[in-house]
């Protein structure tokens, strides 16, 4: 069952979602729906991240980060 929500957003936030929806042949109500959808999914799943954590996941591995060496740097440039 659908259902007619109003909100109140700043002029230029709605100006740029009717752009992004029309380029992307979409509908704002489409995005506000996704976008609620995607929130109560996250919110019910912790261990999902946004898509860009996701994508950026495993770049770095334990393996990369030599600690004492960051140490050093953070102790250089804070003193």
């Amino acid at each position: 069952m659908e259902t007619k929500l109003t909100l109140k957003l700043d002029q230029a936030i709605i100006q740029s979602a009717k752009q992004y929806a029309e380029e992307h042949n979409r509908s704002v109500s489409k995005l506000v729906e996704d976008y609620f959808r995607n929130l109560i999914v996250n919110m019910k799943d912790k261990t999902h991240y946004s898509p860009i954590v996701e994508e950026l996941s495993g770049v770095i591995t334990p393996d990369d980060i030599n600690n004492n060496e960051y140490i050093s740097y953070l102790e250089s440039k804070y003193e």
